[in-house]
């Protein structure tokens, strides 16, 4: 009797307030346009891993874009050894998704706008960029260094 009824009230809990059960991922441009809506709250915000993950002692600092904007992220240093790449001009980062607690001018931060990871989910793993030989480029670069040449046998027959 007990076990039925905390299933009934577990349902509808989880009918009532569909938000706690289910997490919306947020864009940047929601939290930044909405920072004050947002302030203090669990959020859930994905992105690209992009450059230098900056370690702080026991955390770390993560930018993660959407593509649109990144955020900083501040999360423990055991979190940030999951994220295996992040992105730069040779490398795509690892695209993750983050819990945490938004702040719009966070006092431990200096008033900067971040988020405090309490969760990391690796969505999709990063990896090298193969660099694309662009022949277009070497054409254009051969006929330029020809009319240079050019350019250069003209002026020393025109000093004689």
């Amino acid at each position: 009797m007990r076990k039925i009824f905390f299933v009934i009230l577990s349902a509808v809990f989880l009918v009532f307030s569909p938000g706690a059960a289910f997490s919306q991922t947020l864009s940047s441009s929601d939290l930044i346009d909405n920072a004050g809506l947002y302030d203090g709250k669990l959020v859930t915000f994905s992105g690209e891993a992009i450059g230098d993950i900056m370690k702080r002692g026991d955390f770390a600092w993560v930018n993660v874009s959407d593509g649109k904007n990144s955020l900083g992220v501040w999360m423990s240093a055991s979190l940030a050894k999951e994220i295996d790449f992040a992105g730069s001009y040779k490398t795509r980062g690892d695209k993750i998704e983050i819990v945490g607690v938004f702040h719009r001018a966070c006092p431990e931060h200096g008033g900067d706008l971040d988020i405090h990871a309490c969760s990391l989910r690796k969505i999709v793993s990063g990896g090298a960029v193969p660099e694309k030989t662009d022949f277009k480029k070497i054409k254009l670069s051969i006929i330029l260094s020809g009319v240079l040449f050019l350019i250069w046998i003209l002026t020393l027959f025109k000093r004689k």
